[in-house]
């Protein structure tokens, strides 16, 4: 086939249709802190544009007026959480709530008054200009809010122990270099230990748990410091904070437990992942994830028992609302934001969306920097290629195409489809030879010699 036929058969594929779909009994509204602007079609109201204020029964009464006038669909910006009171009652009243990007509308000159807005965004909608965002079922919302809420508890956290940390430092109370980790069983036993007020360094030091790599006298010699009662009085107060939050942070994950139990076990067939001996992998939290999804997603390097909470939150256990992985990589904005004009290709850069399973996403690829994998071979090839900004943002992509197949089809991770094992050793046995040759040798394989 020549290279104009392929051209040619390329150029006559079908268009897709991109005729918009009439939306007759649509509403517009336009949300505010005190008051929301509705807008329906004139001729179904006399007053074809009401404000309502944002008291629960006047949403409801908002809502009696739209099914008053016959809406069976309603379009409304996503502005900060006001949307969510009156999505929810909406929702639960039968109605079709369309929840529209502002960046989308919000650029049409004009319409710079509530009135105009809300009667604007009926009409984008009443034509079908207007495309839903991506909203996923109740149970998944209620997971969604607690993980959402619990990683809020986890930062407040770590700015209590950096002041843990800095205090400290003031005190020239060197226990980040005594141990590794200052949360730690060692890190803590001191941290308590001071603050019930021990003052000597050998004494604190007796707390040194066997595996830690300092010897005790390196651990005296970190914990001699100037104490001072003002920065004691900010330990100890930092702390507590700190040691309140996780207790917080305990109870937001048993909550969670039981809000992921209202979710559909997915594994009615399949037989549970091994159990790995891993102390930093919660095993019961992984295992449970499994239950949800039917597949070990924890199983992909890069992708620990976090990630794949933050993919169950913010997306659910199915991909039944992405047709494709175009389309799921296309939402999380990894994937070229191809435009064309002219036949000339005018941009290509990803688009920025606001998406914390996309960061997710880019936080894992990070990781395989120093994996010896497929998918880390592949990372520090796109390195190499694209640059650091570039490659995490490919294997976050490859991440997140390699997760909806997982998920979409029910099928457990196989390393072995991302990369042939006789070709990456033929990579690295060909890179080898480049080095030796850049330095002026010249490499020969080991020959066989026989033992006599």
């Amino acid at each position: 086939m020549t290279k104009a036929t392929a051209h040619t058969r390329k150029q006559n594929k079908p268009a897709t249709q991109v005729r918009p779909e009439p939306r007759p009994d649509a509403a517009g509204i336009d949300l505010g802190a005190t008051v929301h602007y509705v807008a329906v079609p004139p001729d179904r109201d006399k007053q074809p544009v009401r404000s309502f204020g944002t008291q629960t029964g006047d949403l409801h009464a908002l809502a009696d007026w739209l099914i008053a006038c016959k809406i069976k669909t309603v379009a409304m910006e996503a502005t900060g959480v006001y949307w969510i009171p009156l999505f929810q009652i909406l929702e639960d009243r039968g109605l079709e709530v369309c929840l529209v990007n502002a960046r989308h509308v919000k650029n049409v000159p004009g319409r710079k008054t509530d009135v105009q807005d809300c009667q604007w965004l009926q009409y984008l909608h009443s034509v079908g200009l207007l495309h839903a965002s991506f909203r996923p079922p109740a149970a998944v919302c209620a997971v969604r809010a607690l993980v959402r809420h619990r990683d809020s508890l986890v930062r407040t956290g770590c700015e209590h122990l950096l002041r843990v940390q800095k205090a400290l430092d003031q005190m020239n109370v060197q226990v980040h270099r005594a141990v590794t980790d200052i949360t730690g069983e060692t890190g803590l036993a001191i941290l308590e230990a001071i603050i019930k007020g021990e003052r000597n360094p050998e004494v604190l030091a007796r707390h040194r748990n066997y595996r830690c790599k300092k010897s005790e006298a390196e651990i005296v010699a970190a914990l001699r410091g100037d104490w001072r009662p003002e920065h004691l009085f900010t330990l100890r107060q930092s702390f507590e904070a700190w040691q309140y939050h996780q207790k917080l942070i305990a109870e937001c994950e048993t909550e969670l437990r039981k809000q992921m139990d209202g979710l559909a076990d997915q594994t009615k067939e399949a037989a549970p992942p091994k159990v790995r001996p891993d102390k930093r992998c919660d095993e019961a939290t992984r295992q449970h994830l499994f239950e949800k999804f039917g597949v070990d997603l924890t199983a992909v390097d890069a992708v620990n028992v976090q990630t794949a909470y933050m993919f169950l939150s913010e997306v659910g256990p199915s991909m039944s609302n992405f047709p494709s992985a175009d389309h799921f990589a296309s939402w999380l904005g990894l994937c070229p934001d191809n435009r064309k004009t002219g036949g000339r290709q005018i941009g290509v850069a990803t688009r920025a969306v606001a998406n914390r399973l996309s960061t997710a996403l880019r936080l894992a690829a990070q990781s395989l920097h120093r994996v010896e994998s497929p998918l880390g071979d592949w990372f520090r090839r796109m390195k190499a290629k694209l640059g650091a900004p570039g490659a995490i943002t490919a294997v976050a992509h490859k991440l997140a195409r390699v997760l909806y197949a997982m998920i979409k089809f029910r099928k457990p991770f196989d390393p072995a489809r991302l990369g042939n094992p006789v070709l990456r050793k033929m990579r690295r046995e060909n890179a080898v030879r480049r080095a030796a040759k850049e330095l002026g040798y010249d490499l020969q394989p080991i020959q066989a010699v026989a033992v006599s």
